[in-house]
C-alpha cells in the first residue's frame, strides 16, 4: 500500500529514503494547512446556510478541529516508515511516537463527537424520557479503553489481540477497580428503562440530605441542586440500592396536596343553640345545610318521645358545623382543584387537642404559589374559629399564667 501510494506521488523514482521522507513531511505540513484554513473555513462558510441543527453543532464543534490532524500525521509516519523500510530497522521511536499521535487525536475526536452528539440530543424532549448520556460514556469509555490497549501495542511491538487475551486473568482486579462504574451503568439502564428518574424531576433522597431537581444524569454520578441552591452528587447506584421521592407524578397531575390539621380545645366543643343556628345561617355557605340540618332534627326529635326531653333530643355541634362549613368552603375555592380527593375530617383526639385536618388539592404545583393559597386558608379557618365559639389548641405561655394570676383574687 505504502509502494502504491509513493508511486502515486512520483517517490519511488527516488532512491535516497530521506528524500522520500522529507517530501512527505512537506506533504504532511500542506495537508495540515489545507485542512485547517481551506477545509475548515469552507466547512463553517458551507453549514452556516444549513438549517439542520445537528449537521451545524456537529460541524462547529472540536470534531473537525481535531480530526484535521489526522491526513497530516499519516502522512508523516509514512515519510518515516518510508525510511525504516529502506534502512530495514525496526519501528523507530519517531514512528512509535507518531502513531501514539494518532491514535491520541482519533480519541479526542470520537470524544468531541460524543460530546457534540449529547449536547444535541439534551435539548430535544425525548431527553427528559430517555438520556443517553450515560451510554455515550459508555461508549467513550470503551474508545479510552480500545486506544489505551492499541498504545501499549505500539509501546512494545505486541499485538493488541495479547492484550486482549490477558484481561480475562485480571478479570477480578478490572471488576474491583470498575465496581462502581459497572454497578452505576446497570443501575443507570434500570432508571432509565423503568422512567424512575429523569432530569428535571423533584427527588427527596433523606440518606444524603438531597431535596431539589436533577440536573443532570451522568455514567456514575445524579447531580441534584436542592431548594437553596447547593448541588448534591449522589452515585447512580444509591437509587437502586436505598429507596428515594420522586415527585413526578403530583407535578403531572397538575395538582398539590395539602394535608394539614389544626389543633381544637376539646373543652370548646358543645351544642348550638337556636341563636347560634339563627347567627350561623346567616352564612351564604351554611344556609342550605342549617336549614337541612333544623329539619332532620326536627323530624327526628318528634319521631321519638324520648326526644321532647332536652338530654336525648337530637342537636348540631359547633364542631360538625365547622366541618360542613370547612367543606363548603372548600368546595368554592377557585384555586382548589375539585376534581381531586377534597375532606374535612377528624383525627384521633391527642393530649393537645382534636385535630380537624383539611385534606384537599390545590390547582397549581408551582411552590411559592402554593405556599400562598395554603397560607391563606388557614389564615382564614383560625379567625372564622370564634364565630362557632371554638377555640384553637395552644400550650400556656408566659402571658396566659399573667392573665391568670392577675384574675386570681389575692
Amino acid at each position: 500500500m505504502l509502494t502504491d501510494f509513493e508511486r502515486l506521488l512520483g517517490l519511488d523514482t527516488l532512491t535516497s529514503p530521506y528524500a522520500r521522507a522529507a517530501i512527505l513531511v512537506l506533504l504532511a505540513f500542506l495537508l495540515f494547512i489545507i485542512c485547517r484554513r481551506v477545509l475548515l473555513a469552507l466547512l463553517q462558510r458551507v453549514t452556516s446556510k444549513v438549517s439542520n441543527i445537528w449537521v451545524r453543532s456537529i460541524l462547529h464543534s472540536r470534531f473537525l478541529f481535531r480530526i484535521s490532524w489526522v491526513l497530516p500525521l499519516l502522512a508523516m509516519t509514512a515519510g518515516v516508515r518510508a525510511i525504516a523500510e529502506f534502512t530495514q530497522t525496526p519501528r523507530t521511536i519517531v514512528e512509535k511516537t507518531l502513531l501514539i499521535l494518532l491514535t491520541i487525536v482519533l480519541v479526542r475526536s470520537f470524544s468531541a463527537l460524543f460530546h457534540a452528539t449529547q449536547q444535541n440530543y439534551a435539548q430535544l424532549e425525548i431527553a427528559r424520557n430517555r438520556p443517553i448520556k450515560g451510554l455515550l460514556q459508555i461508549l467513550s469509555l470503551l474508545v479510552y479503553l480500545g486506544a489505551g490497549i492499541a498504545i501499549f501495542s505500539i509501546i512494545f511491538d505486541q499485538s493488541p489481540w495479547l492484550f486482549f487475551s490477558s484481561l480475562g486473568a485480571a478479570t477480578a482486579v478490572i471488576l474491583l477497580i470498575f465496581r462502581d462504574t459497572i454497578l452505576s451503568f446497570v443501575a443507570g439502564v434500570q432508571l432509565t428503562a423503568n422512567h424512575l428518574i429523569r432530569v428535571g424531576d423533584w427527588i427527596e433522597i433523606p440518606k444524603f440530605d438531597a431535596n431539589g431537581e436533577v440536573i443532570d444524569i451522568a455514567l456514575n454520578s445524579i447531580k441534584v441542586q436542592n431548594w437553596d441552591r447547593t448541588i448534591t452528587v449522589i452515585p447512580a447506584h444509591t437509587f437502586i440500592e436505598h429507596s428515594f421521592k420522586n415527585w413526578r407524578g403530583m407535578l403531572d397531575s397538575g395538582g398539590r396536596r395539602i394535608k394539614r390539621a389544626i389543633l381544637i380545645d376539646i373543652n370548646s366543643i358543645r351544642f348550638l343553640d337556636e341563636a347560634d343556628m339563627r347567627r350561623l345561617g346567616a352564612l351564604h355557605v351554611l344556609h342550605d345545610y342549617i336549614d337541612r340540618k333544623q329539619a332532620e332534627v326536627t323530624q327526628y326529635n318528634l319521631q321519638f318521645q324520648d326526644a321532647q326531653s332536652a338530654i336525648n333530643a337530637k342537636h348540631l355541634t359547633n364542631i360538625g358545623t365547622l366541618r360542613a362549613y370547612l367543606n363548603a368552603y372548600l368546595r368554592q375555592h377557585p384555586r382548589i382543584h375539585q376534581d381531586m380527593a377534597l375532606m374535612v375530617r377528624q383525627l384521633e383526639p391527642t393530649a393537645v387537642g382534636l385535630p380537624l385536618e383539611i385534606y384537599a388539592f390545590t390547582n397549581t404545583t408551582k411552590w411559592v404559589e402554593y405556599e400562598a393559597i395554603l397560607s391563606d386558608i388557614f389564615d382564614h379557618v383560625y379567625a372564622i374559629l370564634p364565630l362557632f365559639d371554638i377555640r384553637a389548641f395552644q400550650e400556656p405561655t408566659g402571658s396566659d399564667f399573667a392573665r391568670f394570676i392577675k384574675q386570681t383574687p389575692a
